[in-house]
């Protein structure tokens, strides 16, 4: 899959930064904590796949990451103009099918993202929805650099907006299932990742004692 990539986009985890909303509920450690949890998720979800992975960081390169995989920094003023910066790099070197996931994914496995490949063989676009109305992977096999410019970030109407206006377009289009990132302390404590972390549950628990 010589022609393929996969990005990912990681926050570095840095005691304050990560995991915003979520802190203001467990504390700074706690989402620090939990952050660290799902980078982990996301290192295992990519680690097997048989692809060129690029990582890209929000401040600084970590090389005890992903060791044996590329990576840089990501460039450009705000979410949508970051992504669009790293799959113009990723089309530029010369990838014909590319997909981008986030790091704050509990449920992601290698699975979702060779489906996410796997989709846009027959497709322009290819989304993972996030059940809070985002998504939690975006692929092309073309550029369309509009689905990243003018978008309500962190609203619950952005897949919504984007999925529209490629249509209006004729884009072709697939769509994975929906997975849940973890945003705030709901989102934390309902999900299979945390009730089955126990050594997770014991450190926010002492930290919020």
């Amino acid at each position: 899959m010589t022609d393929t990539l996969v990005i990912v986009f990681v926050k570095n985890i840095k005691l304050g930064t990560v995991k915003t909303r979520l802190a203001k509920t467990i504390g700074d450690i706690g989402a620090f904590e939990v952050y660290t949890e799902l980078v982990k998720i996301t290192e295992n979800a990519t680690a097997t796949l048989p692809v060129d992975k690029h990582i890209y960081f929000s401040n600084a390169v970590v090389n005890s990451k992903w060791p044996n995989d590329f990576k840089t920094v990501q460039n450009g003023a705000d979410l949508g103009e970051r992504m669009l910066n790293a799959f113009k790099d990723g089309f530029k070197a010369g990838y014909k099918k590319i997909v981008l996931i986030g790091s704050d994914l509990p449920d992601i496995n290698a699975s979702h993202i060779l489906q996410g490949l796997e989709a846009l063989k027959d497709n322009d676009v290819v989304f993972g929805p996030a059940e809070d109305g985002g998504y939690y992977l975006v692929g092309m096999s073309k550029m369309i650099a509009s689905i990243f410019t003018n978008k309500p970030w962190s609203q619950p109407n952005l897949l919504e907006v984007t999925l529209q206006e490629l249509h209006n377009n004729n884009t072709t289009i697939d769509i994975l299932a929906t997975l849940n990132d973890i945003d705030n302390y709901e989102d934390l404590i309902a999900s299979d990742f945390y009730k089955s972390n126990l050594k997770l549950q014991e450190k926010i628990q002492q930290l919020n004692d």
